[in-house]
């Protein structure tokens, strides 16, 4: 369930140096758009191409063997009994319906952390440092993976009594009614996390540099973004990324760099990445996202609700009495899991496709070619410069490198 409802949100990364690195800069108006990229991919030195092509590229299995671990878990809840002696466990425990999927939301999310356990140490953890991504020591990484357990049994909790109050009242209807739920909150919590769920893994203060804050400042008043303030975050105690965004909705909305970006980048580059940031929020993707998603996650829990009568009938000692039995959430999970992993193309098209449009808005907003493809080059410190179109289609949730900085160059070649 933690990764049904994270995997409708997104953040771009992006940035490069206030001491200003040595970056190609070529005219692509005199060699033409596609020599000035791949100048600027020649930029980057072997070595650190094949390294980051090398964790990209593993990320796609990693992909799969989540996947297959998170099945491999939901069927061993349900295949042991064990998710049946859960609700058991919450019937005894209260006489009240709408509690007892509280009850047993908490044995179930306990058991979905332990057994994810050993592949997110191996692919959070070991990986990340092997590819030199990771500052935090182990123990400080635990204490956030605790943080969104602590998270995940209050949150989890309050949805799942209501999900399944939903159950019991709309009869057949419960998988238009379900969906609606997970949307809510969805929509709840990208409302609250920027102000009070974000702060429980970093610190935010304000952007102190002048150079920086007042240029991104205007950049987001002149685009119909009122505000005042540049959040900064010390992302550094946990990553060597760079990022940034405008986050929140419903009036919670912040404009945020983290200290990585401010510490690496240029001036420009950070204009550049802002400028891409305030076109999220100008052409209003967060609920572009949100419609989108709410149609797949509709179509989702329809196959849903066509196939857990079917596979509950034909594993009788799995004990689950009904899609309104807490004990059937793991086949929930499991069913709607594997239709969001079969669309994954698809999901990966439709944000890549609003990536794309707010890299045009940055481009005529913040008007730094070079800074954008400064930042492009950047994100290839984790990001695969230059794959190949299918590869780029299917695994790619933002645009390549290649991709951006040829808009970029080409941008670049019709102001000169």
């Amino acid at each position: 369930m933690r990764t049904l409802l994270l995997s409708c949100l997104f953040v771009l990364c992006a940035c490069a140096a206030h001491a200003q690195p040595q970056m190609p800069r070529p005219d692509p108006s005199v060699v033409g758009p596609e020599a000035a990229t791949e100048a600027y991919l020649a930029s980057v030195p072997a070595d650190a191409r094949a390294r980051s092509d090398a964790y990209f590229e593993g990320g796609y299995w990693l992909i799969l063997w989540r996947f297959l671990w998170s099945a491999a878990g939901l069927l061993v809840l349900l295949g042991s009994g064990l998710s049946a002696r859960l609700r058991d466990l919450a019937e005894r425990a209260t006489r009240s319906v709408f509690l007892q999927p509280a009850i047993y939301w908490v044995g179930f999310s306990l058991f979905t952390f332990v057994f994810a356990l050993p592949l997110s140490v191996y692919a959070d953890f070991f990986r990340e440092h092997q590819y030199g991504l990771s500052t935090q020591t182990f123990g400080a990484w635990i204490g956030d993976s605790l943080k969104l357990v602590a998270l995940d049994l209050t949150i989890g909790s309050i949805a799942v009594c209501v999900f399944y109050a939903a159950l019991r009242r709309t009869g057949r209807a419960w998988w238009l009614w379900g969906a609606g739920i997970l949307l809510a909150f969805l929509v709840s919590a990208a409302a609250v996390a920027p102000v009070f769920i974000a702060p429980l893994f970093n610190t935010y203060t304000p952007v102190q540099a002048e150079a920086v804050r007042e240029p991104v400042l205007a950049m987001a008043r002149a685009n119909g973004i009122a505000a005042d303030t540049v959040w900064q975050m010390d992302a550094s105690r946990q990553t060597t990324r760079i990022s940034a965004n405008v986050s929140g909705m419903l009036g919670t909305e912040r404009i945020t760099l983290n200290d990585n970006l401010l510490n690496r980048a240029s001036t420009d580059a950070v204009l550049a990445v802002m400028g891409h940031e305030i076109g999220h929020y100008v052409l209003n993707h967060t609920y572009e996202l949100l419609l989108w998603f709410g149609l797949l996650t509709v179509v989702g829990f329809a196959l849903v609700a066509r196939i857990f009568p079917l596979a509950a009938a034909r594993r009788p000692r799995w004990g689950v009495r009904g899609v309104t039995d807490p004990a059937g959430l793991p086949l929930i999970v499991l069913l709607f899991s594997s239709y969001l992993f079969v669309i994954t193309p698809v999901t990966n098209s439709i944000i890549r496709s609003n990536e794309f449009e707010a890299d045009l808005f940055g481009l005529n907003a913040a008007r730094r070619p070079d800074g954008f493809a400064e930042a492009a080059l950047l994100l290839g410190e984790y990001r695969k410069l230059h794959p190949g179109p299918l590869e780029e289609l299917i695994f790619f949730d933002h645009p390549s490198g290649y991709t951006r900085i040829l808009a970029a160059m080409r941008f670049k070649a019709e102001q000169e």
